[in-house]
């Protein structure tokens, strides 16, 4: 089973907690300047006797004219077909209800593929996705940070995401937030 989401960070760092002397505002200075943006997409693929990985993929958006904003369909199918290739295993995907993933490419892909079966999340339910924990993580690690490139925070994103594809017990723990049980199929 595989679990795939998707997220974005500007420039400007999500707000966070931090310490100071008593007494002393903290306080961060953000550069106001730069249209960029770094988007993410994320699969966790979750096999019952196995550990659990993450595939990640990053793009990066610049403010440049007739660049992409963000990940189109191309994308993702790009990103799925790595997925299937690592795997060598047919895929169940649970993803929302994204344009990019409900539209007439995307369906025509995923019927030409007999290794993969999509099953759509309800409206707006980002509490049964594992993925969603993945950005929770990633962006309370980069909270009060000040990267002054957009370079700069995707090289941050880059290797914060790595970090989490060597920590399993991690991973498994954004499934057990979502109250979902993976149970093997009987031999």
């Amino acid at each position: 089973m595989c679990f795939e989401d998707e997220a974005g960070q500007p420039l400007r760092p999500p707000k966070a907690r931090t310490w100071s002397r008593r007494g002393r505002t903290p306080v961060v200075s953000v550069t106001g300047k730069g249209s960029g943006r770094v988007s993410m997409a994320a699969v966790l693929v979750i096999r019952p006797g196995l550990r659990t990985r993450l595939f990640y993929r990053i793009h990066v958006y610049h403010g440049r004219r007739n660049e992409a904003k963000g990940f189109g369909e191309a994308d993702y199918m790009r990103l799925l077909c790595a997925v299937h290739a690592q795997l060598r295993a047919p895929i169940i995907l649970i993803w929302d209800n994204l344009n990019h993933h409900v539209s007439a490419v995307m369906r025509a892909f995923v019927i030409a593929r007999d290794w993969l079966t999509v099953v759509q999340l309800p409206g707006y339910a980002p509490e049964l996705n594992p993925a969603e924990g993945v950005w929770s993580h990633i962006k309370r690690g980069i909270g009060n940070l000040v990267a002054c490139t957009i370079t700069q925070l995707a090289a941050i994103v880059r290797s914060r995401l790595k970090s989490l594809q060597y920590r399993p017990a991690l991973l498994d723990a954004f499934l057990a937030e979502t109250g979902l049980a993976v149970l093997p199929q009987p031999p």
